[in-house]
């Protein structure tokens, strides 16, 4: 069982992810963004610290663990989840070229704001509540696992919005 403060930060994000097509289009360019997130942050040399993986502490790391700390706080299994997901990002965006992470990077948010503009015709709910920009992945691993259903009661989603 979710958390009251999760499932309100669900409940609240969900008003913004009503269609299922924009659902959909969440799905692909959620992973797409976090990749080139990690991957673009990871470019960003802080320290030399050989014990790391590739002998530099990076934004991303710092990142990684500022986000795992809240994802933990917010619900552990999800959680863990998006955290080991974030963590993977990191080394696989390491194997990439530097084209290849842009273009991610365009894809990603081009299908996230085709989402919205097109079938959701609202912006995203980021805009609203930054907050929101670590929702999001949480959210879509809680529908995965089961963990948040839509059109349950506590969060008022219409029938058809399923």
């Amino acid at each position: 069982m979710l958390k009251p403060q999760t499932q309100a930060l669900f409940d609240e994000y969900i008003t913004a992810h009503q269609h299922p097509t924009n659902r959909l289009t969440h799905k692909v360019a959620i992973p797409l963004i976090v990749l080139h997130i990690v991957a673009m942050l990871d470019w960003v040399k802080l320290a030399s610290v050989p014990a790391l993986p590739g002998g530099s502490l990076t934004l991303a790391f710092v990142a990684w663990a500022l986000a795992t700390l809240w994802y933990l706080r917010a619900d552990a299994k999800l959680g863990l989840i998006v955290s080991a997901f974030a963590a993977l990002c990191i080394p696989l965006g390491r194997l990439l070229p530097v084209w290849a992470v842009v273009a991610i990077a365009v894809v990603g948010w081009l299908v996230q704001l085709a989402g919205h503009a097109v079938w959701e015709k609202k912006s995203p709910s980021f805009l609203t509540n930054l907050v929101h920009a670590l929702v999001g992945p949480l959210f879509f691993v809680a529908l995965l696992t089961g963990d948040y259903k839509l059109g349950t009661p506590a969060q008022g989603t219409p029938q058809a919005a399923r």
